[in-house]
């Protein structure tokens, strides 16, 4: 008897699938219980989808994809409706799909299979079928955007395989779970739970060609499914006896497949037994997907954490600890996203003499390239510094060396120039003296004896890298005793949406809040630095944190730039200073201001506005700034030298002195006039007589001292006035 005549006596039709075509073949038979004339029939697949019940077309496409993907039989039931949407007749579905080809991710396949109808049920008896109800499937689809959620937020391998074993499948909760690695020839178990220590001592590393389910299942990428010990025993003889004694009834292989190739292998064991349904099955595919792209995220951010991590150690130097009667602390935060490496850096250099140099800067940009440049640029700096050049050569050849690898890297190419902001800074740890050389670099903040934080205006030039030729005049301050130099980039001062100014303004409260024991002992912060390390880790956590001048919007990110932070203290005491005892200011500032760089009387305005910020009369503070702007701008014009300005608070708080002098070269000494009503000069000395608590002109052997005093209280006994 020929196979069609045996179909035929048993209602059964044959049906053939085109993928590529997306069309369909019907025989007679199969076109009868279509409910089509019974003749053989092509189809497209929106005609053929008309003929079965909505809900089970999308059940029998998943199943279909299932078997493509396993390479196993698709078994379904069916409802045939008419062009009304009444339901004809159920047949069943059976099929083998025969995979042609796969190009990217898309399966060309066709298949071969049978309908068959399936009676009714008689009366009084159930239904041989059970339906698959609509709770199951909420359920089912309630755990799958849960377990994708949580493994979309895993961002190692550990906290991948903590959320594998967490998942609680609905209806057929696993009770071992196993995620297999293919290294070069070995399957390794990198996670597994639900065995007891020990237990999975035989599976941990296996070769690639070992008889073990997970071993075929990498070499194969198909799934193994084994619903009864039976199965393993029979397929599986060799691992059967080092499985047998879990007691577990049922197994599930899957592979981990991501970007279309196989990166492991996930095992379920059941203590119950399971039949694998398609739906069965089409939730441990899911879950394997998922699983396999989490673990290749995870595995993608430990490489890029393990590279930033290497750069920062590469790059971030080791910070001399052991500086006579000084202390340092660094800091360097990264922002959050990408390789979280930048521009940012700061740099230790020892120099001859018993000196060392310090450096901060920031190379444009938050990329790689920016890590790069940074990487080359700290090198080309501490070479300079090493051949002995003074602060302003070292920064000269430095901006010559960027502007060099800008034309190199530029010349017939789309990228842009680069530039970087630096400071430079050569410490005398034996004096206190300090050398800075700036170049479009935050100014360096000084907090000072008594606490209070001072920005420190210093001369600088354009940004490293712009303009090879360019000058940059070199500033030099004294350290005194008990007072901390901070330097940062500025991703320290203007993140959140400040300013340089709002930006120092948020960081006041924090430098000068903070107590730091600055007393002797060789360490410079206490007898281990810990109060300036405090102070580092404090000045980070008030820009990350909520102080920010935003709350909602684009600037609400903190981790917006780079952060890089240094800190240098000078100890009191004998290591610092010598004899503790010495007299000094409470605050002192100093700055000297050249013939020609008139422009720097706003910095000395706003240097005494600085030191007087908590004094409580306004007015006083505003005469200060006056008398300060009268007396420097006299010495520029009246003179031919520089003007040296040294202003400083004495006293208890609430009974206090500012001292402000200026001092220069010149002997002849200023004297009263009375300037006309359209007199441009002369008011100096008249200003000074109103406004000050006490004044005077004191002759030196080489120049001469102009002076004034203010005092907090009126009532505070002030010396008489010299004219």
């Amino acid at each position: 008897m020929r196979t069609e005549d045996v179909l035929a006596a048993t209602a059964t039709g044959l049906w053939h699938w085109d993928e590529a075509t997306r069309m369909a073949t019907f025989d007679a038979e199969a076109a009868r219980l279509l409910g089509l004339p019974a003749t053989r029939t092509e189809l497209p697949e929106s005609a053929v989808r008309a003929r079965f019940h909505a809900v089970d077309w999308v059940e029998i496409m998943g199943i279909v994809s299932l078997a493509v993907a396993e390479g196993t039989l698709a078994e379904a039931r069916l409802r045939v409706v008419d062009e009304q949407g009444r339901i004809l007749r159920t047949v069943r579905s059976r099929t083998r799909p025969q995979l042609r080809s796969a190009v990217d991710g898309r399966m060309d396949f066709v298949l071969v299979g049978t309908l068959q109808e399936v009676p009714e049920p008689e009366p009084g008896t159930s239904s041989a079928r059970t339906a698959v109800t609509g709770d199951w499937r909420r359920n089912r689809e309630a755990f799958l955007l849960d377990a994708g959620r949580a493994l979309a937020e895993a961002r190692s391998t550990a906290e991948v395989l903590r959320v594998a074993a967490g998942l609680s499948m609905p209806g057929f909760e696993p009770s071992g779970l196993a995620v297999f690695s293919g290294q070069g020839n070995r399957v390794r178990v990198i996670g597994h739970h639900g065995y007891a220590p020990g237990a999975a001592e035989p599976f941990l590393d296996l070769p690639m060609d070992a008889a073990y389910p997970a071993a075929e299942v990498i070499r194969t990428g198909r799934a193994i499914y084994l619903p009864a010990p039976e199965d393993y025993q029979r397929r599986f003889p060799g691992a059967w006896e080092d499985v047998a004694h879990f007691g577990r009834q049922s197994w599930a292989f899957l592979p981990l497949i991501n970007a279309g190739q196989i990166i492991g292998a996930w095992m379920a064991g059941f203590s119950v037994p399971v039949s694998f349904t398609p739906d069965e099955r089409s939730v441990l595919t899911t879950v394997a997907r998922m699983l396999a792209q989490a673990l290749s995220r995870a595995s993608v951010h430990e490489s890029e954490r393990e590279l930033t991590v290497g750069l920062q150690r590469s790059m971030m130097p080791t910070l001399q600890q052991d500086i006579p009667g000084m202390a340092v602390a660094a800091r360097y935060v990264p922002t959050g996203g990408g390789l979280e490496v930048g521009g940012d850096w700061y740099d230790m250099i020892p120099l001859p003499l018993g000196r060392i140099a310090l450096v901060i800067g920031d190379v444009q940009g938050h990329d790689v390239r920016a890590a790069g440049l940074m990487g080359q640029l700290r090198i080309a700096l501490r070479a300079y510094a090493s051949e002995g050049h003074h602060p302003d050569a070292v920064l000269s050849r430095a901006s010559h060396f960027l502007a060099g690898i800008n034309a190199s890297e530029t010349e017939g190419d789309e990228a842009e120039p680069r530039f970087a902001t630096c400071l430079y800074i050569e410490v005398d740890p034996e004096s206190g003296r300090l050398a800075i050389a700036r170049a479009g670099h935050p100014n360096p903040a000084i907090r000072l004896g008594d606490g209070t934080m001072l920005v420190r205006h210093t001369a600088g030039g354009l940004p490293l890298g712009i303009d090879p030729d360019t000058d940059y005049p070199t500033t030099r301050l004294v350290l005194e005793p008990g007072e901390t130099m901070i330097v940062c980039t500025d991703g320290l001062i203007e993140t959140g949406g400040h300013d340089l100014d709002s930006g120092w303004e948020r960081l006041r409260s924090v430098i000068e809040s903070r107590p730091l024991d600055l007393d002797g002992g060789g360490a410079g912060a206490g007898a281990d630095g810990s109060d300036l390390e405090a102070l580092a880790d404090a000045l980070v956590q008030a820009v990350h944190g909520p102080s920010s001048h935003y709350t909602t919007g684009p600037l609400l990110d903190r981790r917006e730039d780079d952060i890089a932070v240094l800190l240098l203290a000078r100890a009191t005491g004998p290591d610092g200073a010598g004899p503790a005892a010495l007299p000094r200011p409470v605050r002192r500032t100093v700055l000297t201001i050249a013939q020609a760089e008139p422009e720097r009387i706003a910095e000395a305005r706003q240097q005494v506005r600085d030191l007087m910020h908590d004094w409580p009369d306004g007015d006083q503070v505003d005469s200060a700034v006056l008398m300060v702007s009268e007396m420097v701008t006299n010495v520029l014009v009246h003179t031919d030298g520089d003007a040296v300005l040294i202003a400083r608070i004495n006293g208890e708080r609430g009974a206090r002195c500012v001292r402000v002098d200026v001092s220069d070269s010149s002997d002849e000494l200023p004297h009263r006039r009375h300037p006309g009503e359209m007199a441009s000069s002369g008011r100096g000395l008249v200003l000074m007589e109103i406004l000050a608590g006490a004044w005077g002109v004191d002759p030196r052997g080489e120049g001469k001292n102009i002076w004034f005093e203010l005092y907090e209280k009126e009532t505070a006994e002030a010396p008489l006035a010299a004219g």
